[in-house]
């Protein structure tokens, strides 16, 4: 019969030297498995007296708890070792330049995103945000949107149960528009305003010219004395800087929107034929975005006295920008993530647009 004490510090030795779990599984089966030495130790204990089966039992039943315990820190010792040195082989050195021919591209409504903020931040526009979860007081009340405005219904908008309320009328909306933003902003009462609310908005359709969810940006300039004039300036010097033209006709026709009085739509002129588009000559036009003057009932609604302040909001979609510049017919494909279709129109990662270093001419998508 072996001595347990030898035997002990043999087998601890054989556990605490193993060089990988594969060696140290070898180790266990040898010691532990169906034919292990303690396994054998085990078998002989029914040749012994009584008191010598009840000495060794003992002794054995500690050895093997010891052991399994030896092998279990070893194995989670060895296991960290090893994923410490797979870690070690896989690192991606992230300050090396990129191989060229795995360079990403920035998606066009980032690029399109970037240089209608830079253009509207060089005339002194700031950038303001909102949630995407609005009430109804933001997405529709405060915009001069009675209960029952066609855009309220359900089969244009997306609405969602108040959990602590059956009444419709508390129930949440996905904004249809950024223009909530235009309240919050006027609600925080810090005057004059001048911002415009980029962003995601969601309506219920779906084709070639429309998705569940686009992007918009809206402007908002509130100030005492603000015209008419002043929003056809700016609107003006905006498309000239989009679409990189020293002059484009552009023409304002009346139109209807219930937060503007009087409201306007906004053309620009241009040249359409079977094949192409061509933005700043020719005798068609265009429709671009709308505009008009802060209703008097919107500015109550944001808490400013319509007798001392008045102001211009406009509104132009995202999507349709990146689509007439970049001849993109189809906007249900900005959101197939086709990594063919983003390398055709998409922009290298240092061709961020501003009014500094260019807009989209600084290098420009593959188009």
């Amino acid at each position: 019969m072996e001595n347990l004490e030898s035997l002990k510090a043999e087998l601890l030795t054989q556990v605490n030297t193993a060089n990988n779990v594969k060696e140290l599984e070898d180790i266990r089966v040898a010691i532990l498995g169906k034919k292990g030495r303690i396994t054998e130790l085990m078998k002989t204990l029914g040749t012994l007296s009584q008191e010598e089966k009840i000495a060794l039992g003992k002794g054995l039943n500690i050895l093997k708890s010891e052991v399994e315990k030896a092998l279990s820190d070893q194995k989670s010792t060895l296991e960290t070792k090893e994923l410490e040195a797979k870690l070690a082989a896989e690192k991606i050195d992230v300050t090396l330049p990129i191989r060229p021919e795995n360079q990403g591209r920035l998606h066009p409504i980032s690029q399109i995103y970037e240089e209608v903020v830079a253009i509207f931040g060089q005339m002194g526009f700031s950038v303001a945000e909102g949630p995407d979860i609005e009430d109804q007081f933001h997405n529709f009340n405060a915009l001069n949107m009675p209960a029952n405005h066609p855009a309220r219904q359900m089969q244009d908008t997306f609405y969602i149960p108040n959990p602590d309320s059956d009444d419709f009328d508390d129930s949440f909306v996905v904004r249809t528009h950024t223009s909530p933003v235009q309240i919050r902003t006027m609600e925080k009462k810090e005057l004059p305003i001048r911002i415009v609310a980029p962003g995601r908005t969601y309506r219920s359709d779906y084709d070639a010219t429309h998705t569940p969810m686009f992007h918009q940006i809206e402007g908002l300039v509130i100030d005492k004395n603000i015209t008419m004039a002043h929003l056809k300036g700016c609107l003006y010097d905006f498309i000239k800087a989009f679409f990189e033209l020293d002059e484009i006709p552009v023409r304002y026709r009346p139109s209807f929107f219930p937060f503007t009085e009087p409201s306007a739509e906004m053309d620009i002129g241009c040249l359409k034929t079977k094949t192409e588009l061509k933005i700043g000559a020719g005798t068609d036009w265009l429709e671009i975005l709308g505009c008009g003057m802060v209703h008097p009932n919107v500015l109550r609604a944001g808490g400013i006295n319509p007798d001392e302040y008045q102001g211009f909001a406009f509104g132009l979609g995202l999507d349709r920008l990146a689509m007439l510049k970049y001849g993109i017919p189809d906007l249900r494909t900005f959101f197939e993530s086709d990594v063919r279709w983003l390398k055709h129109y998409g922009f290298l990662p240092l061709d961020m647009a501003s009014m500094t270093g260019g807009l989209s001419n600084n290098g420009g998508a593959a188009r």
